[in-house]
């Protein structure tokens, strides 16, 4: 079997697994422009540039925008596109390769979506890279942002008027596939302080290095 025939063979492969034709309809939904920036990001996660894919802000957009598509879609076809990318990467396809590929494996995929993978892949498609050992990446998140505010508890079901502080907390973190995701948590302030802590507890043995 040829180079071109098993990278072809390996495509056709991950559109499979995925099950792409589960998300044709969906991608059907997403206009061109939000698609063009979905693959985009995709294709800068792929090359290390930015920590993750943010498909829960895209969606927002897009919903916004008058479309109804839900984030955990968005996420499966980020995936897809990520797979596809890297597999075709892997196996040095060119962009007629690809596109002849995707259009034989998947006859619904709509015009535009082609045209986008078309147009980003002729653009950047060298520029990703993929090590020998992309398979056994690690399998845990990657830390992108923190925020915090500071707040207060006004009542609960059990006290009129508790009026004590608390600090809330979010974790933006790319999981293993690209996506970031937000994990929020709430704290004492006993709670805080000992989290502030042993923060500096780990920048002081950083420090040591």
């Amino acid at each position: 079997m040829s180079g071109v025939m098993a990278g072809s063979f390996a495509v056709v492969r991950v559109l499979e697994a995925l099950d792409v034709g589960g998300a044709v309809d969906k991608i059907n939904l997403i206009p061109q422009d939000f698609f063009a920036e979905l693959c985009e990001q995709i294709i800068q996660h792929l090359n290390h540039k930015i920590p993750g894919v943010n498909t829960a802000e895209l969606c927002q957009r897009i919903q916004t925008s008058g479309i109804e598509i839900g984030v955990g879609d968005l996420a499966k076809i980020a995936n897809i596109v990520s797979f596809l990318f890297s597999t075709a990467a892997r196996n040095s396809l060119s962009t007629e390769e690809l596109v002849t590929t995707l259009g034989n494996a998947v006859s619904s995929l709509p015009k535009h979506a082609l045209q986008v993978i078309r147009h980003v892949w002729n653009e950047q498609g060298k520029s990703i890279s993929v090590s020998e050992d992309a398979g056994n990446m690690a399998t845990v998140g990657q830390f992108v942002d923190i925020k915090w505010k500071l707040g207060v508890a006004m009542s609960s079901d059990t006290c009129r008027s508790l009026k004590y502080p608390y600090v809330t907390v979010t974790l933006t973190v790319a999981d293993p596939s690209g996506q970031l995701t937000d994990k929020t948590f709430e704290m004492t302030i006993p709670q805080f302080k000992n989290f502030f802590r042993q923060f500096k507890e780990v920048a002081a043995v950083l420090e040591t290095v």
